[in-house]
């Protein structure tokens, strides 16, 4: 607020507002957090005080949702303002090449308008652990950033005790397997064992130097956990004993009404996973949370300690959502609620809205022209055809959570191709979910009176009027942002 009646004072006494005077931009980002292991969304056993204090200062978006359920077509779609269907950022490793080099990040676009720009860590997508571990660069796009910084870690390899929690019965087999899986490693040491304390801490320099920087910054920040493997220092596993640990609850034959394709196959009788092994998997997921969520406290306390968070617009999300055992279904892909729903927290300076939430279904695709609109830069990133960005900004939301006044969509598209060349594609309104799959099956839920996703209602004759509104809505969506004809 100060800021802004001094740039106000200058502009009346005939100066003009300098690059160093516009917010500087804080964005944390996530790696497969959903939002009911936050308390500022829910939950009552995870420990999370560090993110529920930012939800207090700022907006809070339940019903925030990602493009796609994996890493790299959703950390594309964000990063460049584009569904991953129409711009063909569908890949594990989606990046600039898919995207094209006739548009620019958010990243690009804030360096190439006087910002500074950073990242640590993954943001961009990283495989983890065969990025983060040897600390390689990825799908990164060096066009996007002044300076990079990768955080190696020593991830299902770090001391401690590990364990194989997936496909291991009885566990046989002892200690952490490696790679991309559901291994547990209660570690020794302290946070700058891992990936995400060496990230904490170079955050932490880097505000601090940005201090006596002469323009704005724009720093991401990308955390890794609660990807698996679930590693964590040891003190993070303690505030959740196994045998305290309740898993969400289930229906029988909730699977006979869903049509079935290789997306929903990430169940714990899949994995082969016993109830103590879903309890300890559930367990190690929110010690995972807990440390990004202490990590995260110290890059905000950074931005404090500097005096530069009334200056800061700071955003915090995940890329995708992530099932801890709902539905009986352990990781993401799915197009249900919990994979496609991400934790969004935007604190604007000097704003009257604190600790308030916005109702309203919005997409990863409304952050880039939200940034845009709040930093006051130009309205037109891209040249040509790249003009228009997919998303609308969210600025009617951050100034009132229960405007009306918002041009933006009335549902939330998100997609994921499991192997067929037609995705399958859902919406989600403020009540219902319209799921469209690529062999033409559908799903439809109305979370109001069915807010797990048990019942299936897509041929209930009391629904078909809403049912094809929902699909009329997905269909006008995919045209609008020029998906390929063969989609529709």
């Amino acid at each position: 607020m100060a800021f802004r009646l001094i740039a106000i004072l200058i502009v009346l006494l005939g100066g003009s507002v300098n690059a160093k005077e516009k917010h500087n931009v804080l964005f944390i980002i996530s790696d497969d957090l959903t939002s009911t292991a936050l308390g500022c969304y829910g939950n009552k056993i995870c420990k999370t005080p560090n993110i529920d204090r930012l939800a207090t200062q700022g907006t809070r978006f339940a019903r925030a949702y990602c493009q796609a359920t994996i890493c790299g077509p959703s950390r594309a779609s964000l990063m460049f303002g584009y569904y991953p269907y129409a711009s063909k950022a569908t890949g594990y490793t989606s990046g600039r090449k898919e995207v094209g080099a006739d548009k620019d990040s958010w990243a690009q676009y804030f360096k190439k308008n006087g910002y500074h720009s950073a990242r640590i860590s993954k943001v961009f997508h990283m495989g983890v652990p065969t990025d983060i571990g040897p600390g390689r660069d990825g799908a990164d796009d060096p066009a996007s950033w002044d300076e990079a910084y990768n955080s190696p870690g020593p991830e299902s390899k770090a001391a401690g005790f590990g364990e194989t929690l997936q496909n291991n019965p009885g566990g046989l087999k002892k200690g952490a397997a490696g790679g991309n899986r559901f291994s547990t490693v209660e570690a020794d040491g302290d946070h700058l064992v891992h990936s995400d304390g060496k990230t904490a801490e170079k955050a932490v320099k880097l505000i601090r130097k940005y201090k006596d920087l002469d323009k704005p910054f724009f720093l991401a920040v990308g955390f890794v956990r609660p990807h698996v493997p679930l590693v964590a220092p040891r003190k993070y596993f303690g505030p959740y004993p196994v045998n305290k640990i309740i898993l969400p609850p289930k229906v029988p034959n909730d699977w006979d009404d869903i049509p079935m394709n290789s997306a929903n196959r990430r169940t714990s009788e899949n994995w082969k996973m016993n109830l103590i092994q879903q309890k300890k998997v559930v367990r190690a997921y929110y010690a995972s949370v807990s440390f990004m969520d202490a990590m995260t406290g110290k890059v905000l306390k950074a931005l404090e300690e500097t005096g530069q968070r009334d200056n800061t617009i700071v955003i915090l999300t995940s890329d995708n959502g992530y099932h801890v055992g709902e539905k009986d279904c352990i990781q993401k892909w799915h197009l249900w609620d919990e994979s496609t729903r991400i934790p969004l927290l935007v604190h604007v300076p000097g704003s009257t809205v604190q600790g308030r939430a916005c109702e309203a279904p919005v997409s990863h695709v409304d952050l880039y022209p939200t940034l845009v609109d709040l930093c006051d830069l130009p309205k037109q990133p891209h040249k040509g055809d790249a003009l228009k960005l997919d998303g609308h900004s969210l600025n009617p939301f951050l100034n009132d959570p229960n405007t009306q006044n918002w041009n933006g969509s009335p549902v939330a598209l998100m997609a994921i191709r499991d192997g067929q060349e037609t995705p399958h594609f859902s919406v989600r309104s403020h009540q219902y979910r319209y799921t469209l799959c690529a062999n033409g099956e559908e799903e439809f839920y109305d979370h109001d009176a069915d807010p797990h996703e048990w019942k299936n209602l897509s041929t209930s004759e009391e629904h078909v009027t809403i049912k094809k509104d929902h699909r009329e809505k997905l269909m006008t969506l995919l045209r609008d942002t020029k998906m390929p004809e063969g989609y529709l």
